[in-house]
């Protein structure tokens, strides 16, 4: 799924200049001892890793890399992985491998999602992966990156709410989770729906880039947004639960990191402040307006911003928009966490099970 926010979507360059704090994991796993465990992230933007240790409580995170690779640059008219993309992503898991290594690091899971899933070429390109890095690049379904990001986002979900809607909004997709949490409150949640729209930042940005008339297209996918939300949300009669007050939501993109930042009025991106806090719908409204109006120089100077995102941003609020629109719950809770936290998870419990 977007969270370089250490979550999904096009996450956060460098330029964000991001302040971080060490990490914890919330949700105990017992048997692992101090083994380290590295979690890879490989999205439409951006490459990220995790490194960790188990601890009684969940995990400490050891390490972190991330990289903005653009990896599925012009995939969307192409369908096939370009040979800068591929060579600046093969560069980035050069470095991740060379951190796990580093940290002599056994268990690691590298997932591939959006890009790799709808490109040509994918196939070759893993085996190029392996062939130049050692590492086994994964390429996994919705249904699967659905899981490891509510896997990761479980510790900010409300224990009094009946349902959550987890969603990412990632650099070639949106992934949407409609959950239900057990009668008592204390089991796992259930996955009742997942849903995936073939629409992320990278790819709006493109579509918005190239065209000569951007607001007639801007409406366009804003139709084709609200028909595809809109039909998963009857299947799923998400609409009944959130009139009766029943839902809470949780976004986990760079684009709801950012305008968590931009809400709170930091000074620099400080994920300790913006993981976990809440954001009011009218808040996303006046801020994307707020960044629609700046220059593209302007943008990218904003702290929260910075220069790898300061486009894919507006196409992210275009995104988020849309889903505030179709699920008119009032706020949500930004997550700075996600896939690479879920999959630090998955490996942790299936380690404690040997």
């Amino acid at each position: 799924m977007e969270k370089g926010t250490t979550n999904g979507e096009a996450g956060a360059g460098p330029a964000r200049r991001r302040k971080r704090r060490g990490r914890r994991g919330t949700r105990g796993r017992g048997g692992a001892g101090g083994d380290a465990f590295g979690a890879i992230d490989l999205g439409t933007n951006n490459c990220r890793l995790l490194v960790a240790r188990s601890t009684p409580s969940g995990f400490r995170v050891v390490d972190a890399f991330s990289k903005v690779v653009q990896l599925g640059e012009g995939l969307a008219g192409t369908r096939t992985l370009s040979e800068p993309a591929m060579r600046r992503t093969l560069d980035a898991l050069g470095a991740c491998a060379a951190k796990l290594r580093r940290r002599r690091v056994k268990r690691v899971r590298a997932v591939a999602t959006e890009a790799c899933r709808r490109a040509n070429n994918a196939d070759q390109f893993v085996a190029r992966v392996k062939r130049e890095t050692g590492l086994e690049l994964e390429i996994i379904g919705p249904a699967e990156e659905a899981r490891l990001a509510i896997a990761g986002c479980l510790p900010l979900i409300d224990r009094r709410a009946d349902r959550a809607l987890i969603f990412d909004i990632g650099g070639g997709s949106t992934q949407i989770a409609w959950i239900a949490l057990d009668a008592d409150r204390q089991g796992p949640p259930k996955v009742l729906g997942a849903h995936s729209v073939p629409l992320g930042v990278v790819g709006v940005s493109e579509l918005l880039d190239s065209s000569t008339e951007p607001a007639r297209l801007r409406a366009e996918i804003e139709d084709v947004l609200a028909v595809s939300l809109g039909r998963f949300c009857a299947i799923q009669n998400i609409r009944e639960e959130v009139d009766a007050g029943r839902v809470q939501m949780i976004g986990a993109s760079g684009t709801v990191t950012t305008l968590g930042g931009i809400a709170q009025g930091l000074e620099r991106y400080d994920r300790a402040r913006v993981d976990g806090a809440w954001l009011d719908f009218a808040a996303i409204e006046r801020i994307s307006g707020e960044l629609a109006a700046l220059d593209p120089a302007a943008r990218a100077a904003h702290p929260c911003v910075g220069r790898d995102r300061s486009d894919l941003v507006l196409a992210g609020c275009l995104i988020l928009r849309a889903i505030c629109r179709q699920w008119p719950i009032g706020r949500l809770r930004v997550a700075d966490r996600g896939l690479r936290e879920g999959i630090l998870l998955d490996l942790m419990a299936r380690a404690s099970a040997l």
